[in-house]
């Protein structure tokens, strides 16, 4: 027995997102969703913000509706890995959402990429435990159809990127050089820790995915660079930010 027979095709679960969950009126089609506090608190305060909800995860996180150049978006922050940040967007999607913009830092698996560049992941490895409960095993990454409308939007803002594979895991302090070797070899660009998670749950409930990483540090070399780790200026945030706010106003019909 091992995570690989997770799987199960059954489609209805003992428990459901909607017992946690109720469909909201008018709910935002359109989700950006941001871990950090920082962006959430800036747009509690912008006109016209409203609560729609909060998510119980130890605290109560509060879910917003924006308004942004005539339309209407959630937001939200969720918390860091792939298992927390999935059940958080299934409780979102039993609220009404089916479109999510998630952008958010990564470990850089090359020494070629600037601190803060950004990458459009065109597939997550499946190294963490939540996708195998969605999606069958026989697959180890997960492709973003997603991506190429990702990239288009940035080439049309002027932002440079790049595009490639992303290494998901929960096991933050377990990346070793031999996997890291490994992930290279495969083509991925860097590492995160919800990418697949966050995937394998919006493939399985129909619902489409988007996703923006920036880099951070790297642990593409001898040792590991923290790089921006912790110190990203408020004025970048916001700055991805705005590009994800611009992400979901060309990706909403």
């Amino acid at each position: 027995m091992s995570i690989l027979d997770a799987y199960d095709p059954a489609r209805e679960a003992v428990l459901e997102p909607s017992h946690a969950a109720a469909p909201v009126e008018g709910f935002p089609e359109t989700v950006v969703v941001t871990f950090q506090p920082s962006l959430t608190q800036a747009a509690a305060g912008w006109p016209g913000t409203r609560v729609l909800g909060h998510l119980p995860v130890f605290f109560q996180i509060p879910i917003y509706a924006i308004d942004y150049q005539g339309k209407t978006f959630g937001l939200y922050q969720t918390l860091l890995g792939g298992a927390a940040s999935a059940g958080m967007m299934e409780e979102v999607i039993a609220r009404g959402a089916r479109r999510f913009i998630l952008f958010g830092s990564c470990g850089s698996l090359t020494r070629d990429l600037p601190d803060g560049h950004l990458i459009v992941p065109t597939a997550a490895r499946r190294d963490e435990g939540v996708s195998y409960h969605y999606l069958p095993p026989e697959e180890d990454y997960i492709a973003l159809d997603t991506a190429p409308r990702t990239a288009r939007v940035l080439t049309e803002l002027g932002v440079p990127f790049v595009e490639g594979r992303t290494w998901t895991t929960d096991a933050l302090y377990r990346e070793t050089r031999r996997n890291v070797a490994r992930r290279q070899a495969e083509g991925c660009l860097c590492v995160d820790m919800e990418c697949a998670a966050c995937a394998a749950v919006c493939q399985f409930r129909g619902v489409e995915f988007y996703q923006f990483l920036y880099t951070e540090d790297n642990l593409g070399g001898d040792f590991w660079d923290p790089g921006l780790l912790g110190k990203l200026p408020q004025d970048a945030k916001e700055a991805y930010f705005r590009l994800a706010l611009e992400l979901a106003r060309r990706v909403t019909p």
